[in-house]
């Protein structure tokens, strides 16, 4: 499923890491920038009224709950993931997360979880490809997907396939779901679009390849100065 989420929001890493953003290649930039204020123009006059209307009408708590519940949903993706990158203490922990939360926590609207030590670990395909030691390829901004670089771009459709949100039935109900998920997580960000700084669409590419190298490696990327 598509989601119109403007990579500009991943900003709100680069300053909860307190770190710098640091400067990337970009040898398809023009392009880039092209498809970047598509999106930019479609969140804002789409997307982000409704996101600000659902946030006034719903509760911070109910937010949450619906954002655990879809989070609970990405365990089986992180769990697969960490298996192809031989990572079994962490797909054994996505797999009882999944069991617990689903369970214990109310189909996953309450993380039961990590307040038992079983934290939540993030991985997808396009960091399993890390994993492989491909390489990243160009930074490339997609039409409503927004930042990805070709590895992680090309990763997006196994991790589709490994998305429960397809298994919601009726095929109405499944269209209803997505349509939660991308608002509820579009609401969630709103005030991270304070964070940005100078020109949107650098901070944004920065902002974004600085969040999947931490991804990769565990570390930030030392400051440009």
């Amino acid at each position: 499923m598509v989601k119109i989420i403007p990579a500009l929001l991943l900003a709100g890493f680069v300053s909860s890491a307190g770190a710098s953003v640091v400067t990337y290649d970009d040898p398809w930039e023009k392009a880039n920038r092209a498809v970047f204020s598509f999106n930019d123009t479609l969140d804002t006059y789409a997307l982000k009224p409704v996101a600000k209307g659902y946030n006034t009408v719903t509760p911070k708590p109910i937010q949450q709950l619906v954002s655990n519940f879809f989070s609970n949903l990405g365990e089986l993706r992180n769990a697969a993931n960490a298996l192809l990158q031989f990572k079994s203490t962490e797909a054994l922990a996505s797999v009882g997360r999944f069991g617990i939360n689903s369970t214990l926590g109310m189909l996953g609207m309450v993380d039961v979880a990590t307040p038992l030590g079983i934290e939540q670990k993030y991985e997808d395909f396009g960091l399993t490809l890390a994993h492989w030691g491909t390489p990243s390829g160009p930074y490339v901004v997609l039409p409503l997907l927004g930042s990805r670089t070709l590895r992680s771009g090309i990763g997006t459709l196994p991790d589709s396939m490994m998305n429960l949100q397809g298994e919601i039935q009726p095929e109405r109900d499944q269209w209803t779901a997505r349509g939660v998920d991308i608002i509820n997580t579009r609401s969630s960000l709103l005030s991270s679009e304070d964070l940005i700084a100078g020109d949107r669409y650098s901070f944004i590419r920065d902002a974004y390849l600085q969040r999947r190298e931490y991804l990769i490696t565990g570390q930030l990327p030392e400051d440009d100065f």
